[in-house]
């Protein structure tokens, strides 16, 4: 864990596994790797058929056969090497770095129940974003603004010798991170966004948002975080949350209890959903190689992700059963296993282009 200074505020970054130098950070020991089984995951090599948007998988259906070449073995992928941070920036085997990028609320330690899988691939890095967890919660909601968080990301990464990595983001980590593809696609290897939209489409539906997202910044200012915590662990976007082990529950509360009160009500100003500029008009032009992943019980979501997809020239939907908004934290062997796949699919069709 360290505190990275960028652009004049101090943001909190993990990197897995251990780099050179003072960053260093261990996964613990003990930790099981996931198995990889095809049966259940798309065969990520149609990605692009006779359809412009490519493959939409529904894991609630019936799964396509395997690609040629796709491993249906069921065997734990071999532990990499090579892992450090700088160099090329290149993960173990040629799976780019990961950029984990949490959802609203969220913090760092929001993935590290998923690390045992995607720390064993290539050199993994969480950030807190601004306003959350142990980052810096400036008084100044413009300071929120998606571009500079863009920037001081940026700003991470070359402090980091990383010049591209995958974005993996949930929920708002999935807007910044598509955000980020699209201000530097040349620093982003690959997307995978996890319920996760471009913005809203029109100014009048950002104007209303805008509105709600400042009642709900003056709450919890008025409130304080753990009455609205209490509320926001409630909303129905939720609900399927509470199926989760009372374990598990207690842990996201937990989480969530560690950002202040200032820190959220300037991310939801600064770089809500209604602060940002609409991506809707230009997702034809991000060509970065996508992976959409929603809940099958996330109705809103899953019919975002659907239309991204198909507006998106190199994108691939999974839609996983049984699951609502954080895909990963209500699914998570499945949500291991099709990032992973993901992972894998992108460095064997890099090395067939070479």
């Amino acid at each position: 864990m360290a505190r990275i200074e960028v652009n004049g505020i101090a943001l909190n970054v993990e990197v897995w596994p251990s780099p050179p130098g003072p960053l260093s950070l261990t996964v613990g020991e003990g930790e099981s790797p996931i198995e990889v089984s095809a049966s259940v995951l798309p065969s990520y090599a149609q990605s692009r058929g006779s359809e412009r948007n490519g493959l939409q998988f529904d894991m609630s259906g019936r799964p396509p056969s395997p690609a040629p070449g796709y491993d249906t073995s069921g065997q734990p992928p071999s532990p990499a090497s090579g892992r450090g941070v700088g160099g090329e920036g290149r993960g173990a085997e040629g799976v780019p770095p990961l950029l984990l990028l949490h959802g609203f609320t969220g913090s760092a330690g929001s993935w590290r129940g998923r690390l045992p899988a995607l720390a064993r691939h290539t050199t993994v890095v969480a950030v807190d974003l601004i306003g959350h967890g142990c980052s810096d919660a400036p008084d100044d909601p413009a300071r929120y603004d998606m571009d500079r968080c863009v920037a001081d990301l940026l700003a991470v990464l070359d402090h980091l010798g990383l010049p591209r990595v995958a974005a993996l983001g949930y929920s708002m980590g999935a807007r910044v991170a598509l955000r980020l593809a699209a201000a530097a696609p040349d620093r982003v290897a690959a997307l995978v966004l996890e319920s996760g939209s471009p913005g809203l489409a029109t100014e009048e539906e950002r104007r209303a948002r805008c509105a709600s997202d400042e009642a709900l910044a003056e709450r919890i200012a008025r409130e304080g975080i753990e009455e609205f915590v209490h509320f926001w662990e409630a909303i129905p976007l939720f609900a399927t949350q509470q199926g989760l082990s009372p374990d598990v529950r207690a842990a996201l509360r937990r989480q969530r209890l560690c950002n202040s009160a200032t820190g959220l009500a300037n991310s939801l100003r600064g770089m809500g959903t209604g602060a940002q500029d609409s991506l809707w008009g230009r997702l034809g032009g991000i060509t970065t190689p996508a992976l959409i992943v929603t809940g099958a019980l996330d109705e809103k979501f899953r019919a975002i992700g659907h239309a991204m997809s198909r507006a998106m020239p190199d994108a691939r939907l999974v839609v996983v059963p049984d699951a609502g908004h954080a895909v990963h934290l209500e699914r998570p062997g499945e949500f291991d296993q099709i990032v992973v796949q993901f992972l894998l699919f992108l460095k064997r069709r890099q090395r067939s282009c070479l």
